[in-house]
């Protein structure tokens, strides 16, 4: 009965309701170096949401409740306009774009998973979260970007700190700065020979979407040397920097660069 039920999910596809996301924490914080945690202080609670997401992978959604008893799922949590197309265009690893949802400013909160018996899912009333392959792929990349986000060396998330300030300060003004911002579908950079080398060379890669190489009236690579000038001399890196659009790439050099987010510098 499950199995069937079951069988027209996909991952990416969610609920609505109100539903309780259930994660486990400790009541007592603190614990002098002698004490352990005892089970009394573990306790669990209950935060409401306005729905889940299903973020297992469809293989084992449809799979018999026999062998994949469990699911695993997401909260549907509320965004604001700006963030919502910064989450849409992978801006912010923390969420997941849902595009069935984006009427409600709706996103999977990735930081927050929880674990469901099929035999509860089944309740449950589909609303499907993908419109087409394409957005089916872009959800399951943005799971795995969550998990895989490159951590940045601590001197690198110093010395950028005036870039990123200004990005973020800049990305939701009415301007042609902001707009530019706007129009970048991902920034990219290189180390090489490697993060940890005592010289590296880093390459900066503002990839636009395809189309004029003018952005209104000005060319794109206008804005380049500005960025650029943000990055002041450093004893360890060195620093160049393209505008360019994914054919302009190669593959090896996209494979080999990690993607710097609004939600990155994290060391």
């Amino acid at each position: 009965m499950e199995d069937a039920l079951l069988s027209e999910w996909r991952q990416g596809d969610f609920v609505l309701g109100d539903y309780l996301f259930i994660y486990q924490t400790k009541l007592r914080q603190s614990l002098t170096a002698d004490q352990l945690p005892e089970a009394e202080d573990v306790a669990l609670m209950e935060a409401p949401v306005r729905g889940f997401v299903v973020v297992t992978q469809t293989c084992d959604i449809v799979r018999s409740v026999n062998i994949k008893p469990f699911i695993q799922v997401s909260p549907l949590v509320e965004v604001e306009r700006e963030r919502l197309q910064e989450v849409k265009r992978c801006r912010r690893p923390r969420y997941a774009y849902v595009s069935g949802a984006e009427s409600l400013y709706l996103v999977a909160d990735l930081d927050r998973t929880m674990t469901v018996d099929k035999a509860v899912a089944v309740s449950w009333s589909r609303q499907s979260g993908c419109s087409d392959d394409q957005e089916l792929i872009s959800f399951g990349k943005a799971l795995a970007r969550h998990r895989k986000r490159f951590a940045f060396p601590d001197d690198f998330v110093a010395w950028s700190e005036k870039l990123q300030k200004r990005f973020k300060s800049k990305h939701s003004k009415s301007s042609d700065e902001g707009d530019a911002l706007r129009q970048l579908r991902e920034i990219r950079v290189k180390a090489v020979p490697s993060w940890d080398h005592n010289e590296v060379d880093l390459m900066f890669w503002f990839i636009r979407e395809e189309g004029d190489i003018n952005f209104r009236d000005q060319a794109w690579y206008t804005f380049l040397d500005p960025w650029l000038d943000l990055l002041a001399p450093h004893d360890r890196f060195t620093v160049n920097g393209q505008i360019v659009t994914l054919e302009d790439m190669t593959a090896k050099d996209y494979v080999e660069s990690v993607p710097l987010d609004l939600d990155y510098l994290s060391s």
